[in-house]
């Protein structure tokens, strides 16, 4: 199976410039920073949390606390990930209880990779609030997730693919869309 690229729908700017809009709603919604920790799903949801992060220390003048999170033991697909599913860390630097956490991740679309998420954080501990904040939302819920913070909405068919581009991964930063056919 191979991905074919049809179209970039985000460039560097238009992710960056997203990013800092979300960071200004973030700010404004928790009249400050005061309690917040940033948490980014892993793999590409953990360098957009740090992006969000420095984009809230420029508009508020603070640093917000960064974590990580591997939901890959919390899902409900992990039979079908392979023998050997890839395994990054969680890292949570700060205790989650009574503070509000904002879940960073790349995409949303079932709404799976969330649960699996709230799983790992109410195991660290219990938050004061869990806010949502997805780069893409692409739609096609299976579960009741709604994101808080969003930086583009893009309607997609079931069989299109939103892949986020980060630099850390990918050497380069944009969001493309596109499908994935048999050759």
């Amino acid at each position: 199976m191979n991905f074919v690229e049809k179209a970039v729908i985000m460039n560097a700017t238009d992710m960056n410039r997203a990013i800092k809009r979300m960071a200004h709603e973030i700010v404004e919604a928790n009249h400050g920073v005061e309690n917040l920790v940033l948490l980014g799903v892993q793999r590409r949801g953990v360098p957009l949390a740090r992006m969000l992060g420095e984009a809230i220390q420029q508009v508020e003048g603070s640093e917000v606390p960064e974590g990580s999170l591997d939901i890959t033991f919390y899902r409900d697909d992990l039979s079908k990930l392979g023998p050997v599913p890839q395994v990054a860390s969680t890292e949570m630097p700060f205790d989650v209880t009574d503070k509000i956490v904002i879940l960073m991740d790349d995409v949303l679309y079932t709404g799976r990779t969330v649960r699996a998420a709230l799983d790992v954080i109410m195991d660290w501990g219990r938050p004061q609030a869990i806010r949502l904040a997805v780069l893409v939302d692409r739609g096609h819920r299976e579960l009741p997730v709604r994101p808080d913070f969003v930086g583009k909405n893009v309607p997609t068919s079931q069989r299109e693919i939103i892949k986020v581009k980060v630099q850390e991964f990918d050497d380069k930063q944009e969001v493309v869309i596109g499908e994935v056919t048999e050759k």
